[in-house]
């Protein structure tokens, strides 16, 4: 599971179920429902305490997919999404069966390609494989990555990569 800040649940809602065909799951925080703030709220998250947390919502991708945890937050002060080069988690790993079409429905529903599809790096460059970085509307870095081949492994492995449908 994944957790992403949004500026507007509702569109960003929208974003995963036309590119991603996301389904809720549930409503942890309505927008019927008191925000989420105060001394306690900023000590469990580590946010600020002038922070509210106005709407929660998990929702989930596919039969075997990421759940993602959005939320919506009012605060004093927010920063736009970290890029690749940034220390922390700074991208989410979408595994899809057919990269072009996966592609072509993501840029419809209004994100952006930072390149066409080009190959995986090493170890998962197997027959077919190919990946490409998109940016969510509201800047989120998503790569769209199949590796219908499969993962291959130096000898030294202590673990194989959770592939849906494929463990």
């Amino acid at each position: 599971m994944a957790g992403i800040t949004v500026p507007n649940i509702d569109q960003a809602t929208a974003f995963f179920k036309a590119a991603f065909d996301a389904k809720i799951t549930y409503d942890g925080l309505s927008q019927n429902e008191a925000p989420r703030a105060g001394q306690l709220t900023a000590k469990q998250l580590g946010i600020q305490v002038s922070t509210k947390i106005v709407r929660q919502r998990m929702i989930v991708i596919g039969q075997e997919g990421p759940g993602i945890e959005l939320f919506q937050m009012e605060a004093d002060s927010q920063k736009q999404p970290v890029s690749l080069q940034d220390i922390g988690l700074n991208h989410l790993s979408i595994y899809v069966s057919n990269i072009e079409t996966a592609l072509q429905k993501a840029l419809k529903a209004g994100g952006h390609a930072l390149s066409g599809v080009h190959g995986n790096s090493k170890y998962e460059d197997s027959l077919g494989n190919g990946s490409v970085y998109i940016q969510a509307p509201w800047g989120t870095l998503i790569e769209l990555q199949s590796i219908p081949n499969g993962h291959y492994y130096p000898e030294d492995s202590e673990a194989k990569v959770w592939t849906p449908g494929r463990n």
